[in-house]
């Protein structure tokens, strides 16, 4: 047999030998093998080990297998339950490995080697023998952090990490994977505008107006208006039936407009919650109070039925969601 090289045995013929056989000796102990070493792809599917061997032309063959050493592309498919083993020889040799099954890693090793190098799922790889080890010198998969200058986001893939924003910003911020984003606590937010993406989960936030010393005009909760009230607004347009009072008329007013009666109910409201009714009619209104307990501000009984005068006003605020006081044009 024709002499080999020491780390992708190849075979190198010798001068005077290999008579009638030497253009086969070279394609297929040669030329074969330098195609799969620099273009070719070794595909396995599913779980177990798989030992990769090199392989050695002649003149009768090349050899190459489905478990031959010198590919230059191992790539995994299918769906593995335990982590794929895969042992090369112990020789100098670059390979791209890719992962592209599903369910568990792959471990590129040398025969004994530990730990081994993990390739993840949907990552792909160059490893190459160290003289020691197989060791990973390139990845689809970054780790730490890459600046924008190269190319990066500044961002850590890590999923543990924490991303703080300080300062103001005023386009729209994306954040994808599961890194936690901490907002500022302190400092200036002039504008934080657009969606933002935390954790998977997305985030719309409003405009956020910038506060002037001793002045809240500018100071909004919503994007548009003032914190707080600067009027009371109308619940609905006036009401001309009996009406019961709900969780949506709180901090607003109710008219009752040429005709009707109100109904104050029990255990509706919690206790701050406050109504302004107006009796807009030429005639005193009934409140009927539902309520467990009702007081008229000053008295110290509990009226199932209060008065509201004509043109009268009162404001019904609530103790708790069983009791009341109602204040004002009332008897």
């Amino acid at each position: 047999m024709a002499a080999t090289t020491t780390l992708l045995d190849l075979v190198t013929p010798t001068q005077g030998t290999l008579s009638g056989t030497w253009g086969d000796t070279v394609n297929y102990g040669i030329s074969d093998y330098v195609d799969i070493a620099i273009a070719g792809t070794l595909s396995f599917a599913g779980d177990g080990p798989i030992t990769l061997t090199n392989t050695i032309g002649s003149a009768s063959g090349n050899n190459i297998g489905s478990t031959t050493g010198q590919y230059m592309v191992i790539r995994v498919t299918g769906t593995l339950t335990t982590p794929k083993i895969i042992t090369a020889p112990s020789r100098s040799k670059l390979y791209m490995v890719d992962n592209s099954a599903t369910g568990s890693t792959v471990s590129f090793i040398r025969s004994g080697q530990t730990p081994a190098v993990s390739i993840a799922v949907g990552e792909k790889a160059f490893v190459y023998y160290n003289g020691t080890d197989y060791v990973k010198v390139a990845s689809t998969v970054v780790a730490g952090i890459v600046g924008p200058a190269n190319g990066g986001t500044g961002v850590s893939n890590n999923a543990a990490s924490t991303l703080t924003i300080s300062g103001a910003f005023t386009t729209a911020l994306t954040v994808t994977g599961t890194t936690a984003v901490t907002l500022p606590t302190t400092g200036t937010l002039a504008t934080l505008a657009g969606t933002e993406t935390l954790s998977n989960k997305t985030l719309t936030a409003p405009a956020l107006g910038t506060p002037t010393q001793g002045v809240l005009s500018a100071c909004t909760v919503d994007g548009t208006n003032a914190v707080g009230y600067r009027n009371i607004p109308q619940s609905g347009a006036a009401k001309t039936t009996s009406y019961t009072l709900a969780v949506g008329d709180i901090g607003e007013f109710i008219e009752v407009g040429a005709s009707g009666s109100i109904v104050v109910p029990n255990a509706t409201f919690a206790a701050g919650d406050a109504v302004v009714i107006f009796n807009n009619t030429s005639g005193a209104i009934t409140l009927t109070m539902s309520i467990t307990t009702a007081y008229i501000g000053g008295a110290d009984s509990d009226v199932a039925s209060i008065s509201l005068a004509t043109r009268g006003l009162c404001n019904v605020l609530f103790i708790s969601g069983t009791v009341c006081v109602v204040t004002g044009n009332v008897t």
